[in-house]
């Protein structure tokens, strides 16, 4: 397919480009820029003016929940989601059911969404059978699978001496370990942050204490694999702080956080809202602004959406009974653009960690706009904005804390790998 994307303003945080250009599309691949290719004649002409051209975004953390938990979504409805959120790649951690621990998994995965419209789907496998921290996988066979890095996404590891042995086989290899950093016994059973609002509402709390043990836990094994080291979902101030101090020594580690954590707080759990269990909890206000420190100096290095449907009878309950999680896949564009406005972040900045550097930590050559780069694309009206409602989310979850907001950013057209995969009409 032939695209003429015309009129836009083009933005391409890897390449320092942010100019008004013409884009044009060829088998797949960014033909040309500015200037039309000889003999070019296109299929689909999209009209961006006034808006935003840039490369699909790239999301760290999409739970599709196939296999095994379609009653919360499929693959086709979070797929359709994630495309008209401008997602173009996304990376699917292991926590199935099965979890990703055998390769015929993996490949039925990656057979399933290669033959549906929607973003590129890049498995996480698991770094131990069924996740039970005991036995480690096969990873050498998962990552000829297509498994672009490893994890134990929730579930603990009951065994320091196993995580080391796996770091040890991973960093062998040079596979990525990706790992949620969390003690699971002083979490345990906690709901919210540990703090004055979750004990004047009677909620068990997850202290930031938590976390930071196990970022120190982490990163000293970390140093002694030389295993390539990403912490997904940092939560609070003193973790942002340990990941600064890490990278300033040289440690071979990057780390993420949830869009939702750049403008939630425990402050917001007044509401008694169920779709504001999620994991790590929203934290102190302190907590948040170290987060938003964290992503403009750089020590944070992605955002992503933390996209995690729930069924409408499992968030139907009172919050601490409710499941944890929140759909946010189709909100990650317009959760960062609000963050960049309120926090005066150079639209290109903010672009970045939603582009070009997930790119980086998932290892793939996406996330840029050049010519021969893949053309994954996404367009969008930076000053549309939209209310956020039940009705306008494609997922099959919308628990959404974020339900009933304004929000900037309204995605006209998203081009996957030179495929039109959603135009807003």
């Amino acid at each position: 397919m032939k695209i003429h994307i015309k009129n836009g303003r083009l933005i391409d945080p890897a390449n320092g480009i942010d100019q008004t250009a013409d884009i044009f599309v060829v088998a797949g691949k960014i033909a040309a820029i500015g200037k039309a290719p000889d003999g070019f004649h296109a299929n689909k002409t999209i009209d961006a003016t006034n808006c935003v051209v840039c490369p699909g975004l790239i999301d760290l953390s999409v739970r599709l929940r196939e296999p095994g938990l379609e009653y919360k979504a499929t693959l086709e409805s979070e797929m359709l989601a994630a495309a008209s959120g401008g997602v173009t790649s996304l990376a699917l951690p292991p926590d199935t059911d099965p979890p990703l621990d055998e390769p015929g998994l993996v490949e039925m995965l990656k057979f399933r969404a290669r033959n549906l419209p929607g973003p590129r789907v890049y498995p996480v496998g698991a770094m131990t059978q069924k996740l039970k921290g005991e036995a480690l996988t096969e990873m050498a066979e998962l990552a000829e699978a297509g498994c672009v890095a490893f994890s134990h996404a929730d579930a603990p590891f009951t065994d320091t001496k196993i995580l080391l042995h796996a770091l040890d086989y991973a960093a062998t290899f040079d596979y990525p370990v990706w790992l949620r950093p969390q003690d699971a016994w002083l979490a345990g059973g906690g709901v919210a942050h540990d703090g004055p609002v979750a004990s004047r509402l009677g909620l068990p709390g997850i202290p930031s204490v938590a976390e930071t043990i196990a970022i120190s836990t982490i990163l000293a094994l970390a140093r002694e694999s030389g295993v390539r080291l990403h912490l997904a979902r940092l939560s609070t101030r003193e973790g942002v702080e340990m990941v600064r101090q890490a990278k300033a020594q040289g440690v071979k580690v990057t780390c993420d956080i949830s869009a939702n954590h750049l403008h939630l707080s425990e402050m917001d759990l007044t509401r008694f809202d169920s779709n504001l269990h999620f994991l790590p909890p929203a934290r102190s206000l302190r907590d948040r602004d170290a987060l938003i420190a964290g992503v403009k100096d750089g020590t944070i290095d992605a955002i992503c959406s933390d996209h995690a449907p729930v069924d409408d009878n499992e968030k139907q309950l009172p919050f601490g009974e409710a499941s944890p999680g929140a759909s946010g896949v189709e909100l990650l564009l317009p959760l960062t653009l609000k963050w960049a406005a309120e926090n005066q972040v150079p639209l290109a900045q903010a672009l970045a960690c939603v582009t070009h550097k997930p790119a980086q930590i998932l290892g793939v050559a996406n996330g840029r706009l050049g010519v021969g780069a893949n053309a994954d694309i996404c367009v969008f009206d930076p000053e549309a904005r939209f209310t956020v409602t039940p009705k306008t989310l494609r997922s099959q979850g919308n628990n959404t804390p974020f339900l009933g907001y304004e929000l900037p950013g309204v995605v006209k057209a998203t081009v996957i790998d030179g495929h039109l995969d959603y135009e807003r009409h």
